[in-house]
């Protein structure tokens, strides 16, 4: 199927709606939603990890009004959210404080129960395109039932798409090559300054045809401004100085070429044949537009070659 209708390549990734490493209020969010609507953009991802499930109710408040068929949706499988007796806080980066829990679930009725829930906490009938998600340490239970569920799923045309997100790219590359999947969602794994993917992944994605969503193109903070902000982050960590060099270095060439570090970010993955497209984590509609705005940027084709000969880029990376 079509991840990206229109032609446009970017979307809205739906972590920060959760409160992803700290609170955003929900008319915030759900203007994040009209916003990314507003700028033409029409894939949404989500998940029940997200916040407990809080970013899926965000987001369908978002869509509620929106015609069904003139988006795509995605959402994912693994966590099962449950209820509790008391209020805790979360602890997996969501500032959330809620009797939710969740807890693994890989199995056929946990699949069942976790696709049916995220169509109630959405408000929506159905989902397009569903990933297994985060199976790092499950990787028997996802090959053994995960997946042959939603590959029965997608025969009975419940589902259009099925897939896995990861922030690793060599378990990707095995389900690439030895499941009958339609897509990846690979997080922080081909962006500007961490481009392996291309050692495994990007290229079975191409042998097999199967589509990429590349997520954390900024590396969560590193590649969010201009510059590295003080404290800021690679993969939801303390960036480490050596990266916060190369990230300054990267911002010199790209100031150099009258662009910028996060505008250079965004249109690097997409020049590789196996990327449908991007998805973009936003906290409200300024950064929405902000990000569209940047999306939008013309990045100079000399950019690129500069980047390689400066060593700061692969040389075998596709580019614009």
């Amino acid at each position: 199927m079509k991840l990206f209708p229109d032609g446009q390549r970017v979307g809205l990734g739906g972590a920060p709606l959760g409160n992803l490493l700290g609170e955003v209020h929900e008319a915030d969010a759900v203007a994040a939603v009209d916003a990314a609507w507003d700028e033409g953009w029409r894939y949404f991802d989500t998940a029940p990890h997200y916040g407990l499930g809080l970013a899926e109710e965000r987001l369908g408040l978002g869509l509620r009004s929106r015609p069904r068929d003139e988006y795509v949706l995605s959402s994912k499988v693994g966590r099962i959210i449950y209820e509790a007796s008391d209020a805790a806080t979360d602890d997996e980066g969501f500032d959330v404080s809620t009797t939710r829990r969740r807890r693994w679930d890989f199995s056929p009725d946990g699949v069942l129960r976790s696709i049916e829930d995220s169509l109630r906490r959405i408000g929506t009938d159905r989902l397009d395109v569903v990933f297994v998600h985060d199976p790092d340490d499950h990787f028997e239970e996802a090959v053994a039932t995960a997946f042959p569920t939603l590959i029965e799923l997608r025969e009975q045309g419940v589902i259009g798409a099925i897939g896995s997100g990861m922030n690793q790219s060599a378990m990707l590359t095995r389900f690439v090559r030895e499941i009958d999947i339609d897509v990846i969602m690979l997080a922080g794994r081909y962006t500007l300054i961490d481009p392996d993917g291309l050692d495994d992944v990007l290229p079975a994605c191409v042998e097999n045809d199967v589509q990429v969503v590349a997520v954390g193109v900024f590396n969560s903070g590193l590649m969010s401004q201009p510059r590295p902000a003080a404290g800021t982050t690679f993969n939801y960590e303390p960036a480490a100085q050596s990266l916060i060099d190369k990230a300054n270095k990267l911002a010199d060439i790209c100031e150099s070429h009258g662009t910028t570090l996060p505008a250079a970010a965004l249109a690097f993955p997409l020049a590789h044949p196996a990327v449908a497209g991007i998805a973009v984590g936003c906290r409200n509609a300024e950064e929405v537009h902000t990000n569209a705005a940047l999306a939008r940027m013309e990045v100079p084709a000399a950019l690129w070659s500069d980047l390689k000969s400066a060593g700061l880029l692969r040389e075998d990376a596709p580019t614009p």
